[in-house]
Formats: structure tokens, C-alpha cells, sequence
């Protein structure tokens, strides 16, 4: 995608009602580098779906408008000022009357050489690794998560839904059911999971861990739609217990946990992960569970990116468990990076699965079945969203991604050696060797990245300066007024008696005892003074970036490179408001609606732009902008 013009942008946008809407709004701003036809003159080939808003299109244009399942729906005229006196919500996917909307493969479906195996849960990133060109290639899927109805012990499951007792999805779609507590047990998902015995429970979340990870499957168009191929040789899952038969290698008590049931997709195999880059060496070695740089799975994948040299890289988001939300592992560490524990009645604590080898960018290849996926560590741990990748020959190789949490932050990895063919699968190398740096945002509109390196000085971002316009406009008290901050816990800290995990500072008192210079505070140090290694550095690189300065951010749910002008790094906030994990810098970002009218600056998020001063994107500082905000 490197010869885009801005009508074709629009096009590839989709539903060209839509861009509309952000040509307006942005004006030339959004569409620098992409050409110089007037976005305002853009037609389409196709006929634009009619949704609520009046959007300028529908004055030029004819546009269909859904009125029930299946493609159902008529065609209205142009209109003078865009508005429908009526519709009705549809629960369907809706493409314009030119276009078609089919199922290729769904949770259950049995396409892998062993039939027992099946298609995986809520998918995510999808990506496509061409066989013969359009016609045949291998279809890369990401699954994130599990909830109701794959069962209600899921969390988050409302108790309505477990009180009635309502049927599950598990059953006529896998085959089987999943286990059930006694009755009687409290409405709640993690009472539910811990009233079971110890099988059931094995079972229940070794079927979670199953239906998370990822799906390789052929495709091959037929008659002008994709299908899975008759050949399923190369098929398979990496789900989030694979390699669990390593296991038996173990020295401690889960020596013996190498299975989940009696079915064969359920024995552990020897299809392990293996990490790259420092903490596979300074941190993983340290692990308890003792397998060294071996990893068993991969899970909570959420979005992602395809490199230039034909691999897919799936990120792993929402990996930490808490009581509540049990189907993680510990996201807490020490200062050598390895976790604090497990947390009871998750898959941690039942399968052994140490932390520290969760939340990374894991590469695939799914043309080479022989290939290990591999955790690289130079990108750091975080919850990640996605990853863009610039690479050109003769440079190095650039990563962008972000954060997905409240407080997160911006990220950019560079490679120490240098693109010689983009599309070399010798660049996997890449990514084992180089630094990853979060972003600064300055009030002024420049920026710089701050590297994630042993030497980098603590100069934290005060709670009082992250919550200061919230301040301003009267949210004295309570989570707007606290501008919450969490940084590595240590023993003697801020009034800390304890080693391990965060700290949540706050403004006022605990702000007050944080923000000293000397060895109960966090100002004058270094990163070294906090972590045992740069691999015990990477492990908790959301504390350790919060630390060091850079820029707590709006849930940065997609980071995208221009393809016409890769200096530009477009950006999607999609939550300013604070939360548990951390507060967004006011100064940056919209943290509430300040105001009672419609047209008030909102908290769902916006479109930034990043616009980096170094042209191959190397350098270290950067000028950004607020594109638009979001609104009701």
C-alpha cells in the first residue's frame, strides 16, 4: 500500500460516507502526502450506507439506507441536507448493495488435520499471507478473549445470566460441556470458577487458554468467495497453552500439570515459544517455572501488524489477572523482572505460566509451519494494541504501537542494524536487537522519545501537572483531581515497605513523598537504581516508562504509518478517562466533558498525528498534532 492517491485513501477507508465526515472535519491536515485532489470532489463507484448523522455525501450522492436483515434496504435520493426522519437499528453487518457479506470460518469449525482441534474464540486482527496471489493463501487470525456465551464463568458475565442458569454456547458448538459449580454458588464469575473442583476448574480454563491465541488456516477462493482449503496440512493453532507437555521438565509442583482433559488437542505438545532479545536472556532465566527460554502459549492476542518479509506479528494485550478478571497471569514483577507470585485460580496458578513471558509482540510465519513463533523482548512488555512497521532498505527498521490502557503510552522501537530488503525474512533478526522508546508529549506540540535503557534519569510526570486542567475547571476532588500515576514499587520509596509491583502516587501527601530528590524518592536516580537488568527493564516497561518521564496517554488503540509519507504516524485515542491504571496528561488530552453542550470537547478519544523531524525516522524528537476530537 505505497501508491495510494486521496481518492483511492478514501476508497480503502471503506464506506466513503465516512471519510467524508473526516475530510471536512480535517481538512488538507489529514490528507498531507496522500495527493492534491480536492477531497471534496470524491465520488464512489458504489453507493454509501445511510446512517444517522447527516454527512456531506448525501447531498451528492445516492445512498442506501438498511432496513432489515440480509442486505434489505432501499435507496434514497439525494438530499439537500443529509437528515432521515426515521431508521431502525440494524443487528447485521451492512455493506453497500454492490457489495457481499460472508462467513469464511467460525468458532468450532473443525479445519485442522486433527479433528478434535477447532477454529478459535472472539476474533481480532486478521491478516492474509498470499499462496497464489488472491486466489489461495493463509488466513492469520487472533483470539483475544473468552465471554458469555462461551460460558457463564466467564468474567465479567452479569449475573442475570448466571442466576437463570442460561445455556451456553460451548456445548452445540465444540460438543462438549464445560463444567458447571454447585447451585447455590454466588452470581458471580470468579465465585462460579472457584466453586468447582480442581478438574472442572483445569478444564474450564485450559478450554479459555485454548480458545485464545491464534488460527492458521488456508483459504482458497472459489466462484468469487474464500474457504478453507481441502488441504489442512498446513493448518494449526498456537493457542495459549501450547508446549504445555514442557512441562514434565519442571522440578516444582507442575511437573505434573501437562494436560487439561483426556481429548488429544488437550495433552500437552512440545510446540513451545521461545523469546528473543533481552529478557529471553537477562530475565526468562531466571523464572521460576525453571524452563529458561521456553514459553508455553500465547493469549489475550489482540491486534497486530504484517511485516514486509511475509510474517505476522500478533500482540498479547490484556494479560493481567486480578480476583475479578481471572483468566490472566501476574502482571506485577520484581525488580529482576520476574513476577511477585501467582494469583490464585487463574491460568498462572493452575498451569504454571510465569508472567514475565506474557505481553509481548510474538512473530509468526504462517507459510512455514517449521517456524517457532518468538517473543521479542527488545519491544517491550505493555498491553499492546497493534504494531505499523517501517522498513526501508538501507535504514533501520522502525515499530510503532501503543499501549491499550488508561495511562498507557506511545511506543517506538528502533533496530541497531539496518533494512538491506524489505522483504528478506533475515529482517526477523531485527527485532531482536535494538531499543524501544516511549513518547514525551510537549504542551507546544513537540515531542521526543525517551529510550526504556538502564542510564535513562527518573523525572516522572507529577500527579498535580497530569490533572491540572481538570483542576482548573473545578474537578477538585476525587479520580479527575488525583492525576494517578503508578511507578515501581520499592521498599523505602514514598513511604513504600514493600518491593515489587506499583505504586499508585496520587496528588497531594503521596505526591508530596514521591516527588523528592534523595533515596525515599523517585527524582535523581536512574532506571538502574529501580531494575536489576535492561531485560527486568523491558518486563515492566509501563511502570518503567511512567518513571522515566514519557507521556501517560489515551488508550492508544491504533497506530498507523502514512504510506505516502512515513514521517506521519497516525494515532487513535479512543478513552481519556482515568482510571486504576492511570490518568492521560490533561495538558494533551480531553480527561472529561468540561462543559453541558452538545458540541463540548469529549473523553472518547481523537486523532493525533505524529510527524517525526528525523525524515528515516530514527531520530528522537517529533512535532504532533490534535487532529479532531471525539464527540457524542
Amino acid at each position: 500500500m505505497t501508491n495510494f492517491s486521496r481518492r483511492e485513501l478514501l476508497t480503502f477507508f471503506g464506506v466513503s460516507a465516512a471519510t467524508a465526515v473526516v475530510s471536512d472535519a480535517l481538512g488538507d491536515r489529514f490528507f498531507s502526502g496522500f495527493g492534491s485532489a480536492s477531497a471534496q470532489s470524491v465520488s464512489t463507484t458504489f453507493t454509501p450506507l445511510r446512517i444517522p448523522s447527516a454527512l456531506p455525501i448525501y447531498r451528492a450522492q445516492n445512498s442506501f439506507l438498511p432496513t432489515g436483515l440480509n442486505g434489505q434496504g432501499s435507496v434514497l435520493p439525494t438530499s439537500a441536507d443529509g437528515t432521515i426522519s426515521s431508521f431502525t437499528v440494524q443487528d447485521d453487518v451492512v455493506v453497500p448493495p454492490e457489495f457481499i457479506r460472508y462467513t469464511i470460518i467460525g468458532w468450532g469449525d473443525r479445519v485442522f488435520p486433527d479433528t478434535n482441534e477447532y477454529f478459535g474464540f472472539n476474533n481480532d486482527y486478521t491478516g492474509y499471507v498470499p499462496i497464489n496471489g488472491n486466489n489461495e493463501g493463509w488466513l492469520f487470525v487472533n483470539h483475544e478473549y473468552t465471554s458469555y456465551p462461551f460460558s457463564p464463568l466467564c468474567p465479567e458475565t452479569p449475573s442475570d445470566v448466571i442466576s437463570a442458569n442460561l445455556p451456553d454456547a460451548f456445548t452445540p458448538v465444540v460438543g462438549f460441556s464445560l463444567p458447571r459449580p454447585p447451585a447455590g454458588t454466588a452470581p458471580n464469575a470468579a465465585a462460579q470458577l472457584a466453586a468447582l473442583s480442581a478438574s472442572d476448574r483445569r478444564l474450564f480454563l485450559g478450554e479459555v487458554m485454548y480458545n485464545m491465541g491464534n488460527s492458521i488456516v488456508r483459504i482458497t477462493k472459489t466462484n468469487g468467495q474464500y474457504a478453507p482449503s481441502s488441504n489442512r496440512s498446513g493448518n494449526r493453532r498456537v493457542h495459549g497453552l501450547s508446549g504445555l507437555g514442557i512441562n514434565s521438565q519442571r522440578t516444582d509442583a507442575y511437573r505434573t500439570v501437562t494436560s487439561w482433559g483426556t481429548r488429544s488437542y488437550q495433552q500437552g505438545d512440545q510446540n513451545f515459544l521461545i523469546g528473543t532479545g533481552p529478557a529471553a536472556t537477562q530475565v526468562f532465566n531466571l523464572s521460576s517455572d525453571g524452563l529458561g527460554n521456553r514459553i508455553i502459549g500465547t493469549a489475550y492476542n489482540c491486534s497486530g501488524g504484517a511485516t514486509p518479509w511475509g510474517t505476522q506479528i500478533s500482540c498479547e494485550e490484556n494479560f493481567q489477572a486480578s480476583t475479578a478478571f481471572f483468566v490472566g497471569v501476574q502482571e506485577a514483577v520484581n525488580p529482576n523482572g520476574t513476577q511477585t507470585g501467582y494469583i490464585a485460580n487463574t491460568p498462572g496458578s493452575e498451569f504454571g505460566l510465569v508472567g514475565e513471558k506474557y505481553g509481548w509482540c510474538v512473530e509468526h510465519d504462517p507459510a512455514d509451519p517449521s517456524f517457532r513463533p518468538r517473543k521479542h523482548t527488545a519491544i517491550g512488555r505493555v498491553r499492546w494494541e497493534n504494531v505499523a512497521v517501517r522498513a526501508e532498505a538501507g535504514r533501520r527498521l522502525i515499530v510503532y504501537s501503543g499501549d491499550d490502557r488508561r495511562g498507557g503510552h506511545t511506543w517506538k522501537y528502533i533496530s541497531r542494524g539496518t533494512v538491506t530488503n524489505p522483504t528478506d525474512k533475515r529482517n526477523s533478526a531485527l527485532l531482536e536487537d535494538g531499543v524501544a522508546y516511549a513518547a514525551k508529549f510537549n504542551q507546544d506540540g513537540t515531542g521526543r522519545w525517551i529510550a526504556l535503557v538502564p542510564g535513562t534519569p527518573t523525572d516522572p510526570t507529577r500527579p498535580s501537572d497530569l490533572s491540572s486542567v481538570a483542576f482548573a475547571n473545578g474537578q477538585t476532588t476525587g479520580a479527575l483531581a488525583a492525576g494517578r500515576i503508578n511507578l515501581p514499587r520499592r521498599s523505602g520509596v514514598a513511604g513504600s515497605t514493600t518491593t515489587g509491583g506499583v505504586i499508585s502516587i496520587e496528588r497531594g501527601a503521596t505526591e508530596d513523598a514521591a516527588f523528592v530528590t534523595g533515596s525515599t524518592g523517585y527524582l535523581g536516580k536512574t532506571l538502574a537504581d529501580f531494575y536489576t537488568s535492561q531485560g527486568a527493564i523491558l518486563v515492566d516497561a509501563f511502570a518503567a516508562a511512567n518513571l522515566a518521564g514519557a507521556t501517560p496517554t489515551a488508550r492508544p488503540e491504533d497506530l498507523e504509518v502514512n504510506p505516502r509519507n512515513p514521517r506521519e504516524i497516525f494515532i487513535a485515542y479512543t478513552d481519556c478517562a482515568p482510571g486504576g491504571d492511570g490518568y492521560p496528561d490533561s495538558r494533551i488530552f480531553h480527561v472529561a466533558k468540561f462543559g453541558s453542550e452538545v458540541t463540548a470537547q469529549q473523553y472518547y478519544g481523537g486523532l493525533y498525528k505524529i510527524v517525526e523531524d528525523q525524515e528515516d525516522g530514527a531520530g528522537l524528537t517529533f512535532r504532533w498534532e490534535r487532529l479532531i476530537q471525539g464527540g457524542e
